[in-house]
């Protein structure tokens, strides 16, 4: 009972003191509160986004009881029970593809049951700005089951032939509005938009929704009879079956007529994983089901949790230190009104306790309120509408203790520190004698030590980056516990320096007490910049030595990826060499088996292909089929063989019909290999086509390929042509063999263009680029414009973020530990002016306390926040080995550089020093007031 009121009497004092310091109590309280802010709004946001099963699947099926959609596989297939990923029984690598138009969805729907047809295609409409990629979608939406899918927002449901609705994503990317009418591209026909809706689950989606019959089918023959791929649409049907519902026998028969099956019995109530073939399949090939966080990404968010309450003790406990510093008086009358030690450590934890608990409810509170306040806005940047605002109150709860507890934590050394005050120099002012700790060394060099072997250990063996990241974290808070000592040793610097900084740095060094905690926050902030900084430019070393240049420097391509649009390829090339500064232009055909204008994807199958006939003997033995078994040193040994080099680059046509202008845009430039193509002569950019110096090229006609049936490759007629072979190293960026046009007409191939390579005078400007786009768009077709600028690094806005926030806790801690040597040094300064000490000298001092500790957090951080990063690298290094070995690619040792940010080095032990000391210099001012100073 005794303890309790002392208590009590503790919270009255703090909340007292708290009150009259305003300011500090303020910045303590914001430096507590906001991170709870954000881990509040975001436990908020989470749970309120996360869907129960049964919202979840009224998003997906509306009030139907099952989706079936076909899976696309001539067979049987296994599926999660949700739906959301499915394989096949077995392998069906040479099993006949589905018949085009057999709607194998509707075969699995049970008989007697409800079934809503759902058909879907994609097409680009005509926008204000162009044409936009948009999925197309029949039903009715005045269907019950239907109801959940489609939230009507405005407008009216489509009710005849032309009318149609559009989600809000699709209204404001095509910029029409309800009441607009548009066009599909290769169409005539107007469609008026009478409503808008969204995707609860989807507000992204760029969709346009019709009756049925009303639009797949009707723009699908108009575009047919134009000579153009049509739409291809895709069957699905909502089943609404009987009271039990699509149970998970109904949904296993289904899957083996081929077919997908969305339930909502199973979702609701799914079965146990020993009763589903697909993770049976997975446990017996050893594969992972990748839906929970893995124990590694945990265990490093704990880390980073951890570390972030650390940075925060580190920030506030300085704060706190100045306050028990500015209450030493009132401090030593609790001791000479017979309080002993333990009631001067409640007051001070007290004060932590109250700016905690004040921080737990205004940084819950706050972050609730936030959330709620952007709740559309946090909505439409996750695109996912919230199921409800949930709150879980444990939850909130746990988060809230925690800012109790780092407050509490905050108060801990302070309170340690004002309890060993003396009631003497408590009511004097004297500072006494403090004796340093000589066993918190020795436990930061063993942190140091140990921290540095675990990271390491993580990163060469196979431990993860869950040991990495504990192992930095260990030797991190060895390096704050060596801080009082490492304080120290930059103290012997001081006999060099001018009059002001060496006032600064003996001052820092005297008082580590307030000293060693701020230059620990700079340390915490600096690390981990540095460490991603680090990881970062090593990052970008590596991908600058990986990537791989699509094009010769300064070339650029234009590809028509749309067959049956040839005849717009000459506009497409004449808008290129008007809008750009083309040198060079090579016109690119590819060799077409079938009818004009065919389409290999989305057309009816009547297009074969032109295929290069590799000699048998020049193939690789790894890709054969029927290839015996090697072992893993014969694998490594022929995937050095030239006959199995893998070509970094691709093109869309390996064979194209071209003229020498082809070889100038590939940076060819060999006399004879330009002279043969310019003759009439095919050329062989790959060698292992080319025996002989003949080369084979089969057209395979759409019928031979669809009744083939087993390993090789489908009959064919073949083709043969003399080649000329180019030197070995040039590089044909995905294209192998270049025939002349007269080869490919002598031959009686009938070429379609498809691309132009060109090369350019001088860069393009973005103008130059924009309008190009833009002519391209006015002739309705797709054609990406490729020009190769070399590697371009990605962008460094976040580490900019990073180093700017380094830098504002850097001066915040610096500015705290400076407040507390200007209140510890205030006599001191008093007789500087006694004495006959300019004004400035105290503005100068100021400036060099704050300098001093800053420089002293950037250095020690620098240096601790390499190893992390390093660790992490050779971690990498070591799993992209283990990969390549296991894959057979080879034993050498991958390009993992390790390059450290002398820029990001540089900024931050020059500017931000410089900066907290130009800040604190400013902001002190030069003169005090008229005070005595204390006796003794």
């Amino acid at each position: 009972m005794k303890a309790y009121h002392s208590w009590v009497a503790a919270l009255r004092i703090a909340r007292r003191d708290a009150w009259r310091a305003k300011g500090r109590s303020f910045l303590v309280l914001a430096m507590i509160a906001l991170p709870i802010i954000g881990v509040s709004a975001a436990d908020v946001t989470l749970r309120s986004s996360e869907l129960s099963p049964a919202e979840e699947v009224s998003r997906k099926i509306g009030a139907a009881d099952a989706l079936l959609t076909s899976s696309g596989i001539g067979g049987p297939i296994y599926q999660r029970p949700d739906g959301g990923g499915y394989t096949a029984v077995s392998d069906h690598a040479f099993q006949q593809s589905p018949e085009p138009g057999a709607d194998h969805a509707r075969s699995a729907v049970p008989a007697g049951s409800e079934a809503l047809k759902v058909s879907t295609g994609h097409t680009k409409i005509r926008s204000r700005y162009g044409l936009l990629q948009t999925e197309l979608r029949e039903v009715d939406t005045a269907s019950p089951l239907v109801k959940g899918m489609i939230v009507m927002d405005r407008g009216r449901a489509p009710e005849e032939a032309g009318e149609v609705v559009a989600t809000n994503a699709f209204l404001e990317a095509s910029g029409l509005f309800v009441g607009s009418q548009f066009t599909p591209r290769g169409s005539a026909t107007w469609y008026r938009i009478v409503g808008a809706y969204e995707l609860p689950s989807d507000l992204h989606k760029i969709e346009i929704t019709a009756p049925p019959g009303t639009l797949l089918t009707p723009l699908d023959k108009e575009l047919r009879a134009a000579g153009v791929p049509g739409v291809v649409a895709d069957d699905a049907y909502l089943v609404k079956t009987g009271p039990g519902g699509f149970t998970w026998n109904m949904v296993k028969e289904a899957n083996t007529k081929g077919v997908l099956v969305r339930s909502r019995a199973v979702a609701l109530d799914p079965p146990a994983r020993s009763d589903v073939p697909l993770y049976a399949l997975m446990d017996s090939t050893g594969e992972r089901d990748f839906a929970s966080l893995p124990a590694s990404e945990t265990a490093i968010l704990a880390t980073v949790v951890g570390l972030a309450m650390l940075e925060i003790c580190l920030l506030a406990g300085p704060a706190f230190a100045v306050g028990a510093r500015r209450s030493r008086r009132q401090l030593g009358l609790v001791g000479a009104n017979g309080g002993d030690r333990r009631h001067i450590r409640a007051i001070v934890l007290s004060g932590g306790l109250v700016i905690g608990a004040a921080a737990a409810v205004v940084g819950t509170a706050a972050g609730i309120l936030l959330t709620l306040a952007l709740q559309p806005l946090l909505e439409e940047r996750i695109g996912v509408r919230f199921g409800s605002f949930d709150l879980r109150p444990l939850e909130l709860l746990g988060i809230a203790l925690l800012a109790v507890l780092t407050g509490l934590l905050a108060a801990v050394v302070p309170a340690i520190t004002a309890s060993r005050e003396t009631v003497l120099s408590s009511l004097t002012g004297r500072r006494g004698i403090r004796r340093a700790n000589r066993v918190l060394p020795f436990a930061g060099l063993a942190a140091v030590a140990l921290g540095a072997a675990i990271a390491l250990y993580g990163a060469t063996a196979d431990a993860g980056a869950t040991v990495v990241a504990g192992g930095s974290a260990l030797a991190e808070l060895g390096v704050v516990a060596l801080t009082p000592v490492l304080v120290g040793l930059f103290g012997r610097a001081g006999r060099w320096l001018p009059l002001s900084p060496r006032l600064a740095l003996r001052d820092a060094v005297r008082n580590r007490g307030r000293t060693a905690p701020a230059v620990a926050a700079v340390l915490a902030a600096v690390a981990g910049t540095v460490a991603l900084a680090t990881y970062q430019q090593s990052s970008e070393a590596q991908q600058r030595a990986e990537y791989v240049a699509q094009l010769p420097a300064g070339s650029g391509k234009v590809e028509l990826h749309e067959s049956g649009h040839q005849k717009s390829m000459g506009a497409v090339r004449q808008a290129v060499s008007r809008e750009l500064p083309v040198s060079v232009r090579a016109d690119v055909a590819h060799v077409q088996v079938g009818k004009p204008g065919c389409e290999r994807v989305t057309g009816p199958g009547d297009c074969g292909r032109a295929q290069i006939v590799r000699p048998k003997d020049q193939r690789c033995p790894l890709w054969e089929d029927g290839a015996p078994e090697f072992t893993a040193a014969e694998v490594r040994r022929l995937r050095r063989d030239w006959r199995c080099t893998v070509s970094q680059h691709s093109s869309m046509y390996e064979l194209v019909v071209a003229d020498e202008k082809l070889l100038t845009a590939l940076a060819v430039t060999d006399p004879g290999t330009v002279a043969a193509l310019k003759s009439g002569k095919a050329v062989s950019l790959d060698p292992r086509d080319v025996k002989d110096g003949k080369a084979t090229v089969r057209l395979i006609t759409s019928e031979a390929e669809r009744t083939f049936a087993g390993p090789g490759e489908p009959p064919g007629e073949d083709k043969v042509f003399a080649v000329h072979q180019a030197p070995k190293g040039t590089n044909g960026y995905g294209i192998s063999v270049v025939l002349p046009p007269s080869a490919a007409q002598a031959a009686g191939l009938t070429a379609q263009p498809f691309a132009s390579y060109f090369t350019l005078e001088g860069p393009p400007t973005e103008r130059q680029r924009q309008q190009l786009a833009a002519e391209i768009d006015r002739i309705g077709v797709e054609a990406p414009v490729a020009i190769e600028s070399g590697f371009e690094p990605e962008d460094t806005t976040a580490m900019l973020a990073l180093t700017v926030f380094a830098a504002l806790v850097t001066i915040g801690a610096a500015g705290i530990a400076t407040g507390l040597a200007q209140t510890d040094a205030e006599a001191d300064l008093k007789t500087l002016a006694a004495v006959g000490a300019p004004p400035r000298v105290r503005r100068t001092l100021s400036g060099f306390q704050c300098g001093v500790v800053a420089l002293m957090g950037v250095a020690l951080g620098t240096a601790s926040g390499i190893l992390p990063a390093v660790a992490l690298r050779l971690a990498q290094r070591r799993e992209i080995a283990d990969m390549a070995k296991a894959s057979g690619i080879g034993e050498e040792v991958p390009f993992v550089p390790i390059v450290l940010p002398w820029d990001t080095f540089a900024a931050l032990l020059v500017l931000v020093p410089l900066g907290a000391a130009l800040l604190a210099a400013a902001v002190t001012r030069s003169a005090s007031g008229i005070a005595r100073r204390a006796a003794g």
